[in-house]
């Protein structure tokens, strides 16, 4: 039975089930396995409709992913009320953006927090799925954290959860039998989460696996693999839930949606 609770069509409790879905850091800020410029915002825009075109219905952004949430916020209220409707919003707190400096910082304070969500809702309105951010098991053991979820929760956000780095914190948040949705790296080079994915979707969690190519290192790096053997590895693990992709490319964008549901190579 899913913990979590969701509308969207492409959730809809079965049998296996995995999506793929958008990850938005490389929109706000330099990311990946080669670093580069953030494109402008009209090309931010191209993609973001791109991939609403294909059939992208998650997107994942963050506060501390730079101008992320801002651009995506400017895609949303473009859409009619039908279309974001269909749509899965998630993001995250707990990691902030200075943006003096150009760079995230770390502020589980429940003060931080609170600011943080009320800051992801004037932007983006609704929102699906809020995760602790830079999870550490000294932060889920938090009062302040804790309070935060139960505002979080009390200011109409369904589904709360963690997105994770170390086994340690996911064990924690797998225990809390309060989460619903964990994030958290996968892909053939990863392979520390496996276990935990499996009792997530035992548990009736949300997963949400990020990183498939490893940054791009799996398929420009020395241990090259290619995207169909990248996706074909997340098919066979054991989980229920949606495999984050992060791309700044309208092409790579359309070669891994086709690739993933089994159009291309």
């Amino acid at each position: 039975m899913t913990r979590w609770i969701l509308g969207n069509p492409i959730f809809a409790p079965r049998v296996r089930q995995l999506a793929l879905g958008m990850g938005l850091i490389g929109i706000g800020k330099p990311w990946g396995h080669v670093v580069d410029e953030v494109p402008d915002n009209t090309e931010v825009q191209k993609l973001l409709v791109t991939a609403l075109e294909l059939g992208f219905r998650y997107f994942d952004t963050a506060p501390s992913y730079g101008v992320s949430e801002q651009r995506f916020a400017t895609f949303l209220r473009n859409l009619g009320p039908a279309q974001r409707a269909s749509l899965t919003v998630a993001t995250k707190f707990g990691e902030h953006w200075d943006a003096e400096r150009a760079q995230p910082y770390v502020d589980h304070s429940y003060d931080a927090l609170v600011r943080s969500i009320d800051g992801s809702l004037e932007k983006l309105g609704r929102i699906d799925f809020l995760q602790l951010h830079k999870t550490t098991p000294d932060a889920l053991r938090s009062k302040d954290v804790e309070r935060a979820f139960t505002y979080a929760i009390s200011a109409g956000i369904p589904n709360i959860g963690a997105s994770v780095s170390d086994l340690e914190s996911a064990s924690l948040a797998l225990a809390t039998n309060m989460f619903s949705v964990l994030q958290f790296p996968m892909n053939r080079s990863s392979l520390q989460f496996c276990g935990i994915a499996r009792q997530a979707t035992e548990a009736g969690i949300l997963v949400a696996t990020n990183r498939p190519f490893a940054m791009g290192s799996l398929l420009y790096g020395e241990a090259r693999t290619t995207r169909q053997e990248a996706f074909e590895f997340l098919r066979r693990q054991p989980f229920d839930g949606v495999v984050l992709t992060g791309t700044k490319s309208v092409d790579h964008l359309r070669e891994n949606w086709h690739t993933f549901h089994g159009n291309g190579a």
